[in-house]
């Protein structure tokens, strides 16, 4: 099924309704959580068709009445004017429409998911820990810009400026699907604030996504093929950090994947949402590796083995930002740092065409 298939979707959304009504529904709460969500979601793609289909009807009706008024003899500035409103409108449709073409690239496994979102700081010093902090902050403001919720799990600051890492969730339909290519090295150019000389610095931060995978999904994992530490929470949270060692740090021998969490209120709520996130970044591992369990998963995939550079951010001496892969690029850099992402995003979905 194709998101374009209405009488399909319709048809499907009829059928979960009735399964809905019938008793017993909610006996499995985790399935019926499932299924609502299912269903919720087909009802939002129905309710953009329609919402498309009265748009271009009132646009037509528009056209309509341009013709009436331009027959009857209406001035030139009205006209203009009734143009200019036909114009946005229309370029509005074909926004919208192409919003919709662009869902129905999000056709892998775990494309609907939520995403777990890493960023580290690289080489670069004080700069590249600043950076790694404007990052947050920009996939933090565009995550608000579309409506998804963000729980922040780690937030490492550094003592002179900036962040060493932070981890934080999006939760929303299909957040995976839009920030899973937004994984690997960004790149940073600009006059540097921390140095003397006003030279330019190059910095760079690693940016890991991982989708949220559902509970349903029961992975083993080998406790002794894990290394628990406590320590003390240094991120921003409540008046329980900084308090008690209730901060985890859970770390994956085989693979040497490290997962830290420390905003929740107490050690054993940090260990529950690091070993969800160990378990779901080991989960996609396996599946790019083609391996039938975990076991099989040997090496370092820690955040160490960086990946290929995907985009740069130029300050100074011009601005630019470039995504290396699509060639897609503005010189607005402003926007892009406040969350503007979508352009870079839809341009890499494009790919798939």
């Amino acid at each position: 099924m194709t998101l374009f298939d209405l009488a399909r979707l319709r048809e499907e959304l009829e059928r979960a309704n009735r399964e809905i009504e019938q008793p017993g529904f909610w006996d499995d709460p985790e399935a019926a959580q499932k299924a609502m969500k299912e269903k919720k979601a087909m009802e939002d793609t129905i309710g953009g068709f329609e919402t498309l289909e009265k748009a271009l009807a009132d646009t037509e009706e528009l056209i309509e009445l341009a013709e009436m008024e331009e027959a009857a003899g209406a001035s030139d500035e009205e006209l203009a004017e009734t143009a200019k409103t036909i114009e946005k409108d229309f370029e509005e449709i074909k926004e919208n429409l192409e919003a919709m073409r662009l869902r129905t690239l999000l056709t892998g496994k775990y494309d609907r998911c939520g995403a777990i979102v890493s960023i580290h700081a690289g080489t670069g010093g004080i700069d590249a820990m600043d950076w790694a902090s404007m990052l947050f902050r920009m996939y933090t403001r565009w995550c608000e810009k579309k409506g998804y919720s963000v729980k922040i799990i780690d937030y490492q600051r550094d003592p002179e400026a900036g962040i060493k890492s932070a981890t934080f969730i999006a939760e929303g339909e299909n957040a995976y699907g839009y920030l899973k290519n937004e994984k690997g090295v960004h790149r940073l150019v600009r006059i540097s604030p921390y140095n003397a000389a006003g030279k330019r610095q190059t910095s760079f931060a690693q940016l890991d996504v991982t989708p949220e995978i559902d509970d349903e999904i029961h992975v083993e994992i080998d406790p002794e093929d894990l290394r628990i530490d406590t320590y003390r929470s240094s991120g921003a949270g409540g008046q329980h950090v900084n308090k008690t060692d209730s901060a985890i740090r859970i770390t994956h021998l085989p693979t040497n994947i490290v997962v830290t969490c420390q905003n929740e209120r107490s050690q054993h709520q940090n260990k529950e949402v690091a070993m969800k996130i160990l378990l779901a970044k080991l989960t996609e591992l396996a599946e790019q590796e083609h391996k039938e369990n975990l076991k099989e998963l040997k090496g370092d995939y820690s955040m160490n083995t960086w990946g290929s550079q995907i985009r740069s951010y130029v300050f100074q001496p011009y601005t630019l930002v470039k995504d290396h892969r699509t060639g897609a690029e503005t010189a607005n850099v402003t926007a892009v740092m406040d969350g503007d992402l979508d352009y870079f995003i839809n341009e890499k979905l494009k790919q798939k065409d």
